[in-house]
């Protein structure tokens, strides 16, 4: 099922604005899945190189940290008012 937004895109939305963040988050994610899936792969066949490691948990350190910065910035909840 694909992440859509229904509604208008409303850039002073708190909402909107997590849902951009998530979004982010998750290409974040891909390209860092896809790209040193690419490279271990390649370092795996014939390519050595040393510091790949150091590669891969830097850029897994900057997604940990994206990941966080998206859950510390989650909008507040609404309160439910079925008496209004």
């Amino acid at each position: 099922m694909p992440i859509r937004w229904y509604g208008p895109a409303d850039p002073t939305d708190p909402t909107y604005r997590h849902f951009n963040r998530v979004v982010n988050l998750t290409l974040h994610g891909m390209a860092f899945a896809a790209v040193n899936s690419g490279l271990w792969f390649f370092q795996e066949m014939r390519h050595p190189w040393s510091h790949l490691n150091v590669v891969t948990g830097l850029w897994l350190v900057g997604l940990v940290i994206h990941l966080t910065v998206v859950l510390r910035l989650r909008p507040e909840p609404e309160p439910d008012n079925p008496a209004s």
